[in-house]
């Protein structure tokens, strides 16, 4: 299993971010239940390093509001069970969450059922190992192995992978205790009453619709909702991070001191100031920055941003004194760059922050607590916090493909990449670079105005589509 400099994995189901798919069309019951097989017999087999005789598995599942997610989740439940692990369930709840309760309460993995900010009619599965972080591509390459029937690479001479019987069958555990303890940290984490602040909160109609509320009306705060009522239908629909819009009317006609809205999963945040602005992950990782640096507490002076961050916060955070190195898109390879140098914070303009002191994962509500903390510490305003990134102009579009490696590596699109860069020079840059979660080429432009920036990508999209229909 290798990973290429554009961060394209070899594995046939699982990308960076899961195995993510249309359910019941690239992801269906059938996958689940046999992913729920695997990890039962997986984790009670040495080749996982057990050295237990009889070893029973326990596993914990979280889900978000999605409809699928209650098919996949008992499906995964069936396949555990099946294989004699016991299924600890979380219910609706956060992907941060998971990852938190898997590391604390030392589960063998812990398994979210999600496809983030995707609609409603994808769906995923993210597996966690025991230490709170995504799932290695060695594993992955065993389920996959196990999915497409080649047990002869797990060792397995049978037709399936063994079932348990009698009293070695596994159990299911209602573990909303778990979800609980994880809201009780979050609360433990601000140092301050937010009774004067007044927050609005959009929750995407996912995995946060109540778990949000809970924690800022216990720290205090007044709090304002929207996107809170999920059908399973109207994840991610016209709300949350990826649809800004809502929480910006609401902020500015409630005249709110700030606004979070988060993905359906809740492992993503971007934030709206009192005046209505967006302050997007770029911008909220060089108010953590400072935040940090200015406590003694930001190792080496260093944070870690992805490709796609904008120059314009580089170079805010170097007039601070603070380096950025960057990384591939995904907050898998930000978190990986983050353990290899020894740095304690990272994220991504879509609003995946990484606070390595507190979590091993994004957490869209630990960065909204962390952000709401240094304005009370500043006594000012997320508009004065912010205010020191200047970005430069960007666009973004994205285009489907059906086989984006083929696509990027074109000759005619190479030609036009090239053109375009040798173009552009030091006052702008290109970026392409496939999906790593849904079958897209995407085009990133940074440049000194709009209207060159809208040329530009025009020029690669219209390269991109004239040699997709050859």
């Amino acid at each position: 299993m290798t990973i290429d400099l554009n961060g394209h994995t070899e594995n046939k189901y699982f990308g960076t971010d899961g195995f993510r798919g249309e359910a019941n069309v690239g992801l269906t019951s059938m996958h689940a239940y046999r992913i729920g097989r695997f990890l039962g017999w997986y984790f009670a087999n040495p080749i996982s390093g057990c050295n237990k005789q009889n070893y029973r598995p326990r596993i914990v599942i979280g889900k978000d509001t999605r409809r699928s997610s209650y098919m996949l989740e008992y499906s995964i439940v069936a396949g555990l069970t099946a294989s004699g692990a016991d299924a600890y369930m979380l219910h609706v709840t956060t992907t941060p969450s998971v990852t938190y309760v898997t590391r604390q309460d030392e589960f063998d993995c812990g398994v979210m059922i999600t496809a983030s900010h995707n609609p409603f009619y994808d769906n995923g599965i993210k597996i966690i190992n025991r230490f709170g972080e995504k799932l290695d591509n060695a594993t992955a390459a065993l389920i996959e192995a196990y999915l497409d029937g080649n047990l002869d690479l797990l060792g397995v001479k049978k037709e399936d992978l063994p079932v348990a019987h009698r009293e070695n069958l596994g159990g299911i555990i209602d573990y909303v205790a778990g979800r609980n303890r994880y809201i009780g940290y979050l609360i433990s984490v601000a140092a301050h009453s937010y009774k004067n602040l007044r927050i609005g909160l959009d929750c995407a109609n996912g995995a946060a619709w109540n778990i949000a509320k809970s924690i800022f009306e216990a720290l205090g705060a007044q709090v304002y909702l929207t996107g809170a009522s999920p059908d399973g239908l109207n994840i991610n629909r016209d709300c949350g991070s990826t649809h800004i819009e809502n929480l910006r009317s609401l902020v500015t006609e409630q005249h709110l001191d700030a606004g979070f809205a988060f993905d359906g999963d809740a492992d993503r945040c971007i934030a709206v100031d009192e005046q209505g602005t967006i302050v997007d992950g770029d911008t909220m990782l060089f108010i953590l920055a400072t935040r940090l640096k200015q406590r003694g507490m930001l190792d080496q002076d260093t944070v870690v941003a992805t490709v796609m961050s904008n120059t314009g916060v580089e170079r805010a955070l170097a007039k601070e004194g603070i380096r950025c190195i960057r990384t591939n898109v995904g907050d898998r390879f930000i978190y990986e760059a983050m353990q290899k140098g020894g740095y304690r914070l990272g994220g991504e303009q879509s609003g995946h922050i990484i606070l390595r002191k507190y979590a091993t994962t994004g957490d869209g509500l630990l960065t909204a607590i962390m952000i709401a903390e240094q304005m009370l510490d500043e006594k000012l305003p997320l508009s004065a916090l912010a205010k020191p990134v200047v970005y430069l102009p960007q666009m973004e579009k994205n285009i489907p493909a059906a086989d984006k490696s083929a696509v990027i590596q074109h000759p005619q699109v190479q030609e036009t990449l090239q053109k375009i860069k040798d173009r552009l020079g030091d006052a702008g840059r290109i970026l392409l670079r496939e999906s790593g979660t849904e079958p897209m080429v995407r085009i990133m432009v940074e440049a000194e105005t709009e209207e060159l920036c809208q040329t530009t990508i025009d020029e690669m999209a219209e390269t991109i589509h004239s040699v997709q229909k050859v």
